[in-house]
């Protein structure tokens, strides 16, 4: 296997190859070191490279595994990951994509310590926009991430600097976060596999919960399998998420069996009607065709949104407005930011209550949709990528009106807290990523990451990589 293909290789690859002493933890690191400095002043998909640091515990790793560790003990021994820039690490405060925050460091998140306490070393922190808001990385501290397919266009947001690194091979998988799309939307701009959890799936420890129970978190990844990997590691074993009926990596093994399936290109109506682009629409039907070879039983059906679509966006708003009052040094954020705030704060408390009050009332009519099928199928994203610098010096009301149209597809999920995920779908006549989203009921990201997984055997995904792979 040359280099690249190993940097390719995918986390649980590469775990298999350090448990069989095929490469060493040290040879992963300089391999992945090397290519950050070659390809990353390219993308700027990190905010800090963590050299010294992760060549010290690569050497630790390996003489773990030389001693015998490993296996289900220490399953990602060894195996370099990427942390996005949201999450505080010994002696290194989490940025948020500004610069208005300041030291101390606060507790390391649970997601980080078990990721840690499974053996994986940590190479970086990756960017993402201010307080991660936008679905596009461009920030005036860290500047623009560029999507490795075409640096013209965006790699997506929140988890921007994730998806930039994971599709350019700078790393094997890469935390994420998902509060309104943040997980999905980069892998739809990136090509990659991205699942957002179920909601409480993954602690948010030290926090009970991030923008009013909107965000989970988890990662990004180019093969099924190395997220299953990550979610075996990272799921805490009690919490508010049903526990799976099996093991993430076994649910990538396990035939879904015949499946009903319903597909949908409509979306709810969020600040402003949604576009649709024929390209997407196209990978959606391709998909949904594919589905129907493999012996799933499709049909097309739309969920009743209601007025799902306000509440939503109250939440989201009031959620980033609570974020907003924890920031050290708010004089520092960019003026969108500040508008943010500014709308949030005209929301009242009341209308806010209703909004969350209203979450049983759209679970219990949108998810009458999963009475007709086991599986949604919809686009990602309204359109492909969007160019670097759409919504450059444009407010917050004029942003969030044009991340409404193009980003449709993803918040009603957050809103009720049930998993979903991108996978890809081809690309436009541009070369640029596209991709679907499956949505599951409640708790079943097993039925998400099995079906994903035979998907991904039939589309072939992660035998595509970008220009700048190298």
């Amino acid at each position: 296997m040359d280099a690249a293909d190993l940097a390719f290789a995918g986390i649980a690859r590469q775990a298999e190859f350090l448990r069989e002493k095929e490469i060493s933890s040290a040879e992963l690191v300089e391999l992945y070191l090397e290519r950050i400095e070659r390809i990353n002043p390219k993308l700027n998909a990190f905010t800090d490279v963590l050299a010294d640091e992760a060549r010290e515990a690569a050497a630790a790793a390996d003489e773990r595994i030389a001693g015998g560790e490993g296996g289900e003990d220490a399953p990602l021994l060894g195996v370099p990951v990427a942390l996005k820039d949201e999450i505080d690490v010994e002696g290194m405060v989490a940025q948020h994509g500004t610069s208005a925050y300041s030291g101390p460091p606060g507790p390391e998140p649970e997601h980080w310590q078990r990721l840690r306490s499974a053996g994986a070393v940590l190479l970086g922190k990756t960017t993402l926009p201010e307080l991660a808001i936008c679905g596009f990385t461009e920030t005036e501290t860290w500047g623009e991430t560029r999507n490795p397919w075409n640096t013209e266009h965006s790699v997506g947001g929140s988890s921007g600097g994730s998806g930039a690194a994971v599709a350019a091979g700078l790393v094997g998988a890469a935390s994420a976060s998902d509060g309104a799309g943040s997980i999905r939307i980069p892998a739809a701009c990136n090509g990659l596999f991205g699942l957002k959890p179920q909601r409480d799936r993954i602690s948010l420890a030290p926090l009970d919960e991030h923008w009013l129970g909107m965000s989970a978190t988890g990662c990004l990844a180019r093969r099924v399998r190395d997220t299953a990997l990550w979610m075996d590691v990272a799921a805490a074993e009690a919490g508010g998420a049903p526990p799976p009926e099996r093991s993430f990596r076994a649910a990538a093994d396990h035939d879904p069996g015949k499946l009903r399936v319903c597909w949908t290109l409509s979306a709810p109506r969020v600040i402003a009607p949604p576009h649709r682009d024929p390209a997407v629409e196209g990978a959606l039907r391709g998909v949904v065709a594919l589905l129907g070879d493999l012996g799933h039983e499709v049909s097309e059906r739309d969920p009743d949104w209601g007025m799902v679509g306000n509440d939503c966006a109250n939440r989201y708003l009031k959620g980033i407005e609570a974020d907003y009052d924890q920031v050290p040094h708010p004089e520092r954020l960019e003026a969108r930011t500040k508008g943010f705030k500014r709308i949030a704060r005209v929301i009242p408390d009341a209308l806010l209550r209703r909004s969350l009050d209203a979450e049983s009332r759209h679970a219990t009519r949108i998810g009458a949709i999963f009475d007709h099928c086991d599986l949604l199928v919809s686009p990602t994203m309204a359109t492909p990528p969007v160019e670097i610098g759409r919504w450059a010096g444009q407010g917050a009301l004029r942003t969030m009106v044009g991340m409404s149209r193009v980003y449709p597809h993803t918040i009603t999920w957050n809103y009720l807290g049930w998993p979903a995920a991108s996978i890809p779908a081809g690309s436009s006549e541009e070369g640029l990523p596209l991709a679907v989203q499956l949505v599951a009921p409640p708790g079943r990201e097993d039925l998400l990451i099995s079906l994903a997984a035979r998907l991904e055997a039939e589309l072939a995904w992660p035998e595509h990589r970008p220009p700048l792979a190298g």
